[in-house]
């Protein structure tokens, strides 16, 4: 599985914190949801922790739950 990458934050003056993904926005925590991010982002792999906290990990296994036969739904398989 590919590292997370394409990830930043900025903290912001009232103590917000902005994730974003590769430029555009992906979520923003206050309060002590935010003073928690930056505790684990202190120590620890950014990158996966941002990609986490997004919601935007992927497991890696997507394109091979797609093809299994029990997710097929009824269809045929072409070619």
């Amino acid at each position: 599985m590919p590292r997370p990458q394409g990830f930043s934050y900025e903290e912001r003056k009232d103590g917000s914190v902005v994730l974003t993904h590769h430029g555009r926005s992906a979520g923003v925590l206050r309060g002590a949801r935010a003073a928690k991010f930056l505790a684990e982002a202190a120590s620890g792999d950014v990158q996966l922790l941002m990609a986490r906290w997004t919601g935007a990990y992927r497991f890696g296994n997507e394109r091979q739950a797609r093809n299994h036969p029990r997710n097929q739904g009824g269809r045929t398989r072409r070619g």
